[in-house]
């Protein structure tokens, strides 16, 4: 009884403390829950981009931010703004069996898709992927950083091999050294090992599992990879991808090394160093067969506008994807919907509730766009594309705010951002949550590579300041063991599976709150004549202090 006082009385005294600090609209509850409740119903079926789930989701969007009163922000289409922009995208699905086997020159062992390896759907152009008997070369962490003279090839040639390589940087284990210690850089990225693979000419690129540097378990990485795959439309296909792009069962590839006479962990030090070069597992093979259907669909951002008052071409950013992984393997009671409750129903049910709140309120001074992208869990399609074909110059974009699965629990101390970046933006949101009680966490999993891995980034690399708001870990009601019990458990039994449903004991306590916050920082940002930038030694000032002309 006494800590059930003791937590009443908490929660009383915060609520006290948010009532005097925090003044603007309110955000409810019962809508958040609703918005998330429908877009992650099995009606949509787990809004995966070019499906009738799209579609649902799409004219969902549009029908909630005409109801807030919002004008249409996306593709001038004869002469008026139309709700959406086209994002083209190569659509690329295994079609039929995926037959994979390996020999070690004295045996041949059948591998299964989705338990041994999980092979994507070949993105570089190819119909079919059919080659008997590929060598397998261990690369280290397959990284060419010239900045920090470290080179894992020293000269290795791939053409015609399968390059095995390690996920995360070569300081992720011992949390020291030339990658930021335990923070991940761009280096650690799945991303951009199958990118660098692919420019040095490999058959193909096998990435080890291995839970902590991935910062996920095998499920995720099975059902993220063996579903329909999509890709930025691109000239050269080839010189992005690799004819096979697959992970690996850990203990299968320590079997593979132990069978090629090499030692998984010792090889695994060696490349946490310099010296490391690339080792050939002798006289273990592999062959792999499957075909592969290619088309380019047209996906949809949906964006909506509140149009300023004195400065109408400046732009504040509220974003967040809509999209997750639609249809996809069975889960082990039969379930194949991959609803996206979290992920990331709750970040778009928080854009529609900024949406209204706006709606309501005299315009701002600069404009104010609304969006939610398209194909997300594909690669950042969407922002991608966005970045890449600005409706709003990227130069006059005053700051982005991504929202990407946010918590539906109880009220929190902290909150947090994807990554460790520094701006005048998260300075701002800083000095900002002190009116709604919360203090800053830096992100607790630096080497996760989050920032990487949400729909800010796109608009980083390009300059522009943004950041993607995170919820917090310290619960007012059973502190920081309690959020960490939280969020273990959607991690391992819920992220990227059928299971991330909506439920009815959310209360939407925490996101009722927040959204307060990013409401008063984006209405600051719209309603000022300030432009944040990025710190000084931060990797993205360069590109923003470019188009500083722009902004006088």
């Amino acid at each position: 009884m006494k800590k059930t006082m003791l937590a009443l009385s908490l929660l009383a005294a915060f609520a006290a403390h948010v009532a005097h600090a925090a003044t603007g609209p309110e955000f409810d509850a019962k809508r958040l829950s609703q918005d998330v409740k429908v877009l992650s119903s099995d009606e949509f079926e787990g809004r995966g981009p070019n499906t009738a789930g799209e579609t649902k989701t799409v004219a969902y969007l549009i029908e909630q931010f005409k109801a807030a009163g919002l004008k249409p922000g996306g593709d001038v289409v004869k002469g008026q703004r139309s709700w959406t922009q086209d994002v083209p995208l190569g659509r690329f699905e295994i079609k039929g069996p995926v037959t994979l086997s390996v020999s070690d020159g004295k045996t041949v062992q059948q591998l299964k898709q989705g338990d041994d390896l999980a092979v994507r759907a070949a993105m570089n152009g190819s119909r079919l992927v059919d080659f008997k008997n590929a060598p397998l070369v261990f690369v280290g962490y397959g990284v060419n950083a010239p900045e920090r003279k470290w080179d894992d090839f020293k000269g290795q040639d791939l053409k015609g091999k399968l390059a095995v390589v390690l996920i995360n940087d070569p300081d992720f284990e011992t949390g020291e050294g030339d990658f930021g210690g335990k923070a991940m850089t761009y280096y650690g990225r799945w991303t951009y090992k199958y990118e660098e693979m692919a420019r040095r000419g490999a058959l193909g690129t096998i990435i080890v599992h291995e839970t902590a540097p991935a910062s996920y378990g095998w499920n995720t990485v099975k059902n993220s990879n063996t579903n329909v795959m999509y890709d930025i439309v691109r000239k050269k296909p080839a010189e992005a991808h690799a004819p096979m792009e697959a992970w690996i069962q850990r203990d299968l590839a320590v079997d593979l090394f132990k069978r090629g006479g090499l030692d998984f962990e010792a090889l695994k030090k060696q490349a946490q160093t310099r010296d490391f070069k690339p080792v050939e597992l002798k006289n273990v093979t592999l062959s792999a067969n499957y075909a592969v259907s290619a088309q380019v669909i047209v996906s949809k951002n949906v964006a909506a506008r509140i149009v300023g008052t004195s400065a109408p071409k400046e732009t504040v950013i509220y974003s967040g994807h809509w999209d997750h992984l639609g249809v996809g393997l069975p889960d082990a009671r039969g379930d194949k919907i991959y609803n996206g409750a979290v992920d990331n129903g709750t970040g778009i049910a928080a854009l529609l509730e900024l949406a209204r709140a706006y709606g309501k309120a005299p315009a701002p001074a600069r404009s104010v766009v609304f969006l939610a992208v398209t194909a997300e869990e594909k690669g950042l399609l969407g922002s991608e594309y966005y970045s890449a074909n600005p409706l709003y110059p990227l130069a006059t974009t005053v700051g982005v705010i991504n929202m990407d699965a946010l918590s539906p629990h109880g009220l929190t101390r902290n909150f947090t951002i994807s990554g460790s970046a520094k701006l005048d933006l998260l300075d701002e949101l800083i000095a900002k949550a002190k009116q709604w009680n919360l203090v800053y966490k830096p992100d607790p999993k630096p080497e996760a590579g989050h920032f990487f891995r949400s729909d800010h980034f796109p608009f980083a690399k390009r300059g522009v300041p943004a950041i993607s708001y995170g919820s917090g870990d310290d619960l007012v009601e059973g502190g920081v063991a309690a959020g960490h019990k939280l969020e273990e458990d959607y991690n391992t039994n819920n992220y990227h599976q059928p299971s991330d449903e909506w439920s009815a004991s959310w209360t939407f306590a925490s996101m009722t709150h927040d959204l307060g916050m990013l409401y008063s920082l984006g209405r600051d940002l719209a309603d000022s004549k300030v432009w944040p930038n990025w710190a000084q030694d931060a990797e993205f000032r360069a590109a923003r202090d470019a188009t500083a002309a722009q902004r006088k």
